[in-house]
């Protein structure tokens, strides 16, 4: 009897374990937070000011719009502009121009190419780390806690130095993903990376596998950044990470096709 007892205890236990191994996120790992606690708004903009500290704002549109809305964001002589969905449902953005005064504006399509101003809001930013916004997802590099490449990075990275995890990711990327020449011809202008969809299928186009990456990376608390610009004379986007006071550049669109490398990257902005 005792000896069975003991059997099932040790079968419980083994059996906690694999699974607190497969759900639990790593410690590293950093989660935005709910958006809506404390709102700035002007016109058809609102945004959520709560973490800016941490690097991230919310924002969306106070009420939905037929119209295609664009946002800009500018810090001094800098200007970033992004498509914004006007359904009026949340999306996260960066605030990776560092400390200072920021001004975010909405705009909205009245015709043509022609666009006219549909709300303006200024932060003044203070992030509590110089490098903390790429620590968390964003428009750009986009996933949650379910998402398939958060739980591989886990498995793939446990117990791992983070120079032991970044190898271990870049092997990993460059040993089961290939390049989809298809989506490459048929990719329209502002279309996002897909994290989720271009994982499951193995495959997609730069800026596909440059996101996912970055976001296994981040979630095993390698802060990491997704580099858009032009490699030689060509658009494409690539990975930097920087930990250890170290840089580590990876472009996993060369890893995965075997081809000559890049004779110059030339830098356009990153996220």
């Amino acid at each position: 009897m005792k000896r069975n007892y003991l059997a099932m205890v040790i079968f419980i236990s083994t059996l906690l374990v694999i699974l607190l191994a497969v759900t639990s996120a790593p410690a590293d790992a950093k989660w935005p937070a709910e958006p809506g606690k404390s709102l700035k708004r002007d016109g058809n903009l609102r945004v959520d000011v709560a973490n800016i500290s941490e690097g991230y704002f919310y924002a969306s549109l106070q009420s939905k719009s037929k119209h295609r809305m664009k946002m800009r964001v500018a810090k001094g002589d800098t200007t970033l502009s992004y498509d914004i969905k006007n359904d009026g449902s949340y999306e996260l953005f960066p605030l990776q121009l560092g400390n200072g005064k920021y001004t975010i504006t909405l705009y909205e399509n009245v015709s043509g190419k022609k666009y006219s101003s549909a709300g303006k809001i200024t932060l003044n930013v203070n992030l509590s780390s110089p490098d903390i916004c790429f620590y968390y997802p964003n428009q750009y590099v986009n996933y949650t806690k379910s998402s398939d490449p958060v739980k591989t990075a886990a498995k793939l990275c446990d117990g791992k130095s983070r120079k032991d995890a970044y190898k271990a990711i870049t092997n990993y990327m460059s040993k089961n993903f290939v390049y989809d020449f298809l989506k490459a011809v048929n990719i329209k202008a502002g279309m996002l990376p897909d994290i989720d969809d271009s994982f499951s299928k193995k495959m997609g186009v730069c800026q596909d596998l440059s996101a996912i990456c970055i976001c296994m990376m981040r979630t095993q608390g390698i802060p990491a950044k997704l580099m858009i610009g032009y490699a030689d004379k060509n658009y494409h986007a690539w990975v930097e990470a920087e930990f250890d006071g170290k840089s580590y550049f990876f472009d996993p669109t060369v890893a995965v096709n075997g081809v000559s490398k890049v004779k110059e990257y030339t830098l356009e902005r990153y996220y």
